[in-house]
């Protein structure tokens, strides 16, 4: 089978390999490209990581991730600004060190409220607070800051930001090469008004990754875990694909599954899997 050039395999989806087997098995697999975690990459060092992935040959799709934006002021938020700096850091370095076509694209998880708190407001607005500071550090190295839209389950505990339009709200006070958006169909297939927002991101030239993987119920007990192959659960990557596609987005399609089984398979079967329901799911509507 020929794999689809715009296929990335984000690092999740194989959550148990360490990165030199990340890399060796996808790129043995034909996949062109690969999105990294920063907890792989500073298991070996941000030099190291980057020099791996040069010699692997493949495109740097995005890095996860930053965000945790909704806390108050204090010790706490300082570190997680400071944390999002090296973050920013690390996207640039290994951008620079991906083949050609690589982008520089740091995935953003906003945070859920503080602990005792209902004021999802308030969150929200720490949130925009936290772009503004580093906005203008992002910007002269080069990365944008993609905001991820998380399903409304995680409201809560991880993100705040639960809708594409919230998302680019947050993002509209900024060049769009330094804030965007990141579309995962997992997280927004269930908003009435996505293909508006879709359009609407385009326009604004804020989609920074499009992310793809499927749902299915029932849930299990840890909802994180829930996302699957495309094509075993109920999302329509014909119609979600078609509209980013429409919008001019030609960039790589990164593929994020968080799923025990699939973590517990061996990397190889799972990245050939992933091509396989890719070029089923998605590739017919490039």
């Amino acid at each position: 089978m020929t794999v689809d050039p715009r296929l990335s395999i984000n690092q999740a989806t194989i959550k148990y390999a360490d990165l030199a087997t990340a890399l060796k098995v996808t790129a043995d697999a034909g996949v062109q490209s690969i999105g990294l975690w920063r907890e792989p990459v500073n298991e070996v060092g941000l030099d190291t990581a980057a020099k791996m992935l040069a010699d692997s040959g493949l495109r740097f799709s995005t890095h996860c991730r930053g965000g945790f934006f909704t806390l108050p002021e204090g010790s706490e938020r300082r570190a997680s600004i400071d944390d999002n700096r090296r973050a920013i850091d690390e996207t640039a370095a290994l951008a620079a060190a991906g083949a050609e076509g690589s982008t520089a694209v740091l995935v953003l998880v906003a945070g859920g409220l503080p602990e005792g708190s209902r004021d999802l407001v308030g969150a929200r607005s720490r949130v925009h607070d936290a772009l503004t500071e580093l906005a203008p550090y992002a910007q002269e190295a080069g990365v944008t800051l993609a905001i991820e839209p998380l399903h409304p389950m995680f409201g809560s505990d991880r993100c705040v930001v639960s809708t594409l339009g919230q998302a680019l709200d947050l993002a509209a006070d900024f060049d769009p090469s330094v804030v965007g958006a990141a579309v995962d169909t997992f997280h927004i297939w269930w908003d009435p008004q996505v293909y508006e927002q879709i359009a609407r991101a385009g326009r604004e030239g804020r989609i920074s990754t499009y992310q793809v993987c499927d749902w299915k119920t029932p849930l299990p007990a840890d909802v994180l875990l829930s996302r699957h192959y495309m094509g075993d659960g109920v999302i329509d990557f014909a119609s979600l694909t078609r509209a980013v596609v429409e919008t001019g987005y030609d960039r790589d399609i990164e593929v994020e599954i968080f799923n025990q089984e699939v973590w517990d398979t061996d990397p190889a079967t799972v990245v050939a899997r992933t091509a396989e329901s890719f070029a089923e799911t998605v590739s017919p509507y490039l």
